[in-house]
């Protein structure tokens, strides 16, 4: 096949090079998006005279088949075609002659590239949100579900102070209402059409670019044709948003791989969403859960690409930014594949609550309540926190526990205490005292719960 821009050359391109220069491997995945870009430049030629009207009907019939054509499989790629642009270009004058060469009047595969990553990732990215607040509903489901397990709070991986297991699982909610906010913030810087910004310097024609830019959705033109084929923050800025929600993922999959371990049993998943061991008949292993964590990397590796890829790039357009796709597609096909497995190993997880409430009874997690007994009798904070960590000490020796332990152990370190201190350090009694906003508490897990159904159901907007 000819090169659409072989006039100027006397030899044929090398074969390895031709195959070294082809992105139509990866980059035909943009088919619908470059056809729906050309129907819409079609559409405003003919309007402004630059061709017929009924030229520009012809085209836009025309890629019309192809786009149904492609789409149903009926036409194959042809991977001897250097990109998907070159490709639908010639199938279409191959279907309906010179006419078809006219398409390509006033724009560039600079500006056409740029519009059809743009409205790829627009595409993309709506469905990586969809399917993120899937997730958010199945731990939404969960919380209410288990807004009463208690279960240990940790830091540094040491039990600390009893929480709820609702409570917990919304911590996720609130990190997952992030991602969606942070990804609908770069659609919006995005959601700029450079088509018009031609190869580098606009176009000498009479074109309409805000009309191409309302056809496709856009809220505006990219102002400056230099910035607008050029231009790749968008892919670093959603590259940097699946990247953080990744790291969420990756976060929340470990703390299921120790939950479901035996030391800790707090969970066990389902077979649907576990495998075993080919040497060990007992294994149950959460390699989604691993695989989830793994492939967080892999996409911070997408995004240290991309920026590599830009850091020395002069303007405007160079080969370089043909890198650009693969990072990002395999990014997005990464970060779709761990979301749709998440929030069904979330839903069908079966939750060990006796095991969590065995737990938090160990580990002198209310301790902190013990020390805020004494503070409401009058006692300073730091004297409190010093009786209540040598009585910690006291039971460790005893091979007690703080509501274990007589009252006249606790009087011997202070007058201040009474019977009316066992109520106080109860583990009930410790979840449902943390009422400021945010916390443990039944009434404020509800309110997290309300919030992330709200923001669910587009009420919060």
């Amino acid at each position: 096949m000819d090169k659409m821009w072989a006039g100027r050359f006397q030899e044929s391109l090398n074969k390895t090079a031709d195959d070294f220069n082809s992105s139509i491997r990866f980059d035909k995945r943009m088919y619908a998006q470059d056809i729906r870009g050309s129907m819409a430049h079609a559409a405003m030629l003919g309007a402004q005279g630059i061709i017929s009207q009924e030229d520009a009907s012809v085209i836009i019939d025309a890629l019309d088949g192809i786009l149904s054509d492609l789409t149903s499989g009926k036409l194959p790629f042809d991977e001897a075609s250097e990109d998907i642009h070159m490709f639908v270009e010639a199938e279409l004058t191959k279907r309906i002659g010179d006419v078809g060469k006219k398409l390509h009047t006033a724009r560039s595969r600079n500006d056409q590239v740029a519009l059809d990553i743009r409205l790829y990732l627009r595409d993309e990215t709506n469905e990586i949100i969809a399917l993120i607040k899937e997730l958010m509903a199945a731990i939404v489901r969960r919380a209410k579900e288990y807004a009463a397990a208690i279960m240990p709070g940790y830091t540094h991986l040491q039990r600390a102070q009893p929480i709820t297991f609702g409570h917990h699982l919304m911590a996720y909610a609130m990190m997952l209402q992030r991602d969606v906010t942070r990804m609908e913030d770069a659609l919006r810087r995005m959601n700029y059409s450079p088509l018009g910004s031609c190869a580098l310097a606009g176009t000498t024609y009479d074109t309409d670019r805000m009309a191409v830019a309302k056809a496709l959705g856009f809220d505006g033109i990219t102002l400056n044709s230099l910035d607008g084929v050029s231009d790749r923050d968008f892919c670093v800025e959603l590259l940097s948003a699946y990247a953080v929600l990744m790291m969420h993922l990756s976060r929340f999959s470990e703390e299921i791989i120790l939950w479901a371990s035996w030391e800790f049993k707090f969970v066990e998943l389902s077979d649907a969403f576990s495998t075993g061991s080919s040497i060990m008949p007992q294994k149950k292993n959460p390699d989604m859960a691993e695989l989830a964590r793994g492939k967080t990397g892999r996409v911070y590796g997408d995004l240290m690409a991309m920026l590599t890829v830009l850091k020395g790039l002069p303007l405007a357009y160079n080969k370089d930014m043909q890198e650009d796709k693969e990072a990002i597609f395999d990014a997005i096909d990464t970060v779709k594949q761990c979301l749709a497995v998440f929030a069904p190993m979330i839903d069908t997880m079966t939750v060990l609550t006796a095991n969590m409430r065995r737990a938090a009874s160990n580990g002198f997690i209310n301790a902190t309540d013990c020390a805020d007994y004494l503070v409401k009798k009058g006692l300073p904070f730091r004297s409190a926190y010093k009786i209540t960590g040598t009585i910690v000490a006291e039971c460790i020796a005893r091979h007690t526990t703080l509501e274990d332990l007589p009252l006249e152990a606790y009087k011997a370190h202070s007058d201040l205490f009474d019977s009316d201190l066992y109520p106080e350090i109860s583990l009930e009694a410790c979840v449902e005292k943390r009422i400021s906003e945010g916390g443990t508490g039944a009434q404020s897990v509800q309110k997290q719960i309300e919030f992330i159904e709200s923001f669910l159901a587009g009420s919060d907007r």
